[in-house]
């Protein structure tokens, strides 16, 4: 048995018995290391990257070549790293992919949470809904750069007519900031708003996303004002 080996045993059974409830920052690095560096410290270089990054979700989302300039993390490692925020996005997709009625603020803000984990650009997501608010299908319509999206109204109303939706939510995330408007979310909402209205589609709502938080333009009395 390495010297390591009696640790990473009783950390691991530790895991299993109470997941990782009680577990600090550096031990649940330790335990996600011990997957792709089997003979050396992790403890140690879980310390290291806590030190350089500042945090645990700053270290998983620190860009693969800064982990790489950390003494014992390798491009193998530094993947796994960078594996774990998509991972958390697909699993909690994947838990909302049998959603079949979305009639609340709530209910839509929360669909679209996971969406966006670990994004580091602005993207622009379209939900369609038929007139019993019943979800036809959701799909990423735009990427952009860390500041915006080049969102344009003909794509969306594109995707309206071919699902043969009623009504729509649009939903765009703030990486890095807060989740509320700009004036150019406020602007491109209005614009979303009159060229649906033209083809009497209804837009239920603007959700804007940062990190666990998110804003509805519907709550906030935006589209409501639209409608005068």
């Amino acid at each position: 048995m390495g010297l390591h080996d009696g640790h990473r045993k009783r950390l691991k059974a530790r895991f299993l018995t109470d997941g990782l409830s009680g577990f600090e920052d550096h031990n649940i690095l330790e335990l996600l290391l011990f997957y792709s560096i089997p003979r050396s410290d992790t403890n140690e270089i879980a310390h290291l990257l806590l030190n350089e990054f500042k945090s645990l979700s700053a270290v998983f989302d620190a860009p693969v070549e800064e982990l790489c300039k950390i003494k014992g993390i390798s491009n193998h490692t530094a993947t796994l790293i960078k594996l774990i925020p998509e991972l958390l996005s697909v699993y909690h997709t994947d838990k909302t992919k049998d959603t079949k009625i979305v009639n609340s603020t709530n209910e839509a803000g929360r669909f679209f949470i996971p969406r966006f984990y670990g994004k580091k650009n602005e993207e622009v997501h379209i939900m369609l809904l038929d007139d019993k608010k019943k979800l036809i299908k959701c799909e990423k319509l735009f990427e952009g750069t860390v500041n915006s999206s080049p969102v344009t109204v003909k794509k969306i109303v594109a995707s309206v007519v071919n699902s043969n939706a009623t009504a729509v939510v649009i939903a765009h995330n703030h990486p890095g900031g807060i989740a509320l408007p700009s004036r150019s979310d406020i602007i491109t909402t209005e614009k979303i708003f009159k060229a649906l209205k033209l083809i009497n589609v209804e837009l239920s709502d603007h959700i804007i996303v940062a990190d666990d938080d998110f804003v509805s333009l519907a709550d906030s009395g935006e589209l409501e004002r639209l409608k005068y």
